[in-house]
């Protein structure tokens, strides 16, 4: 007797683990290992990239990857660094004189504060300590630090002290950074702690705008901070692909490609 055909459900598992081995697949590779047509791998996909299980790409299907931690900040400097310049750039562009913005941790927004030496009588609010030694120096802020317990290995201010400071101000805009984002799963963390703060600041700003590198779209984490849809802007780089371009404006942000 021939083996009975797989069930739709048990073609996607299959999909899935295949995708554990080998991260990104083709179309043409799927019919030939689940020996079925091109049009049912193409459903299939369809379905796991709505259920957030997989990701499609033109030509296949990519696994989506778990963040289990986040790397310190040492090690967040040294990656995708032209890509983190562009973005920076772009964001700086929607910062103008006599702003209140709040600037949220990470090495991408840290970037920022160059490009923002000739804006006058800013606000700056931030829980980022490298971000706000780094405004010391401008001629023209009113510097604003976010209280709260330390992350030491990203330094800076997480928790709900962090979040009841935000929530005590009004904001023209917020700039969130993300560890990990997909058109699925919005922005996510494998930190509780840091929920709270970007809540808070998006809560209270009139724009909140989201930097995210093409490096960590793709992945998430047990903990999601927000949809991309509660995002007026997000500020990606050029090597993000024209599909998942696509895929995020369909959601309702405008995408900024620095």
């Amino acid at each position: 007797m021939g083996t009975s055909p797989l069930i739709p459900e048990q073609r996607r598992q299959q999909i899935l683990d295949l995708l554990r081995t080998e991260p990104v697949l083709s179309y043409r590779q799927l019919t030939e290992q689940l020996g079925v047509s091109h049009m049912t791998v193409r459903r299939d996909v369809a379905t796991l990239d709505e259920q957030g299980r997989a990701r499609a790409t033109q030509g296949g299907v990519a696994a989506l990857a778990r963040l289990l931690e986040e790397p310190p900040r040492a090690a967040k400097a040294q990656v995708n660094m032209p890509a983190k310049s562009a973005i920076a750039k772009a964001a700086a562009a929607m910062v103008t004189d006599s702003m209140t913005l709040y600037l949220d941790a990470g090495t991408t927004v840290q970037a920022m504060r160059p490009l923002l030496q000739e804006r006058k009588d800013l606000t700056v609010v931030t829980n980022d300590l490298g971000t706000a030694g780094a405004f010391l120096d401008h001629p023209s802020v009113d510097l604003i630090c976010v209280g709260g317990r330390i992350d030491v290995a990203n330094q800076s201010m997480i928790g709900r002290l962090a979040a009841l400071t935000l929530a005590e101000l009004s904001l023209d805009l917020a700039i969130i950074s993300t560890s990990s984002w997909d058109a699925k799963h919005g922005i996510t963390t494998p930190v509780e702690a840091k929920i709270d703060a970007k809540r808070a600041a998006m809560a209270v700003a009139t724009e909140s705008v989201l930097l995210a590198d093409s490096g960590k779209f793709g992945h998430f984490a047990k903990y999601r901070v927000a949809r991309l849809d509660e995002f007026d802007a997000i500020v990606t780089d050029e090597a993000l692909p024209a599909e998942d371009v696509t895929a995020v404006k369909e959601l309702g942000p405008r995408v900024v490609v620095g």
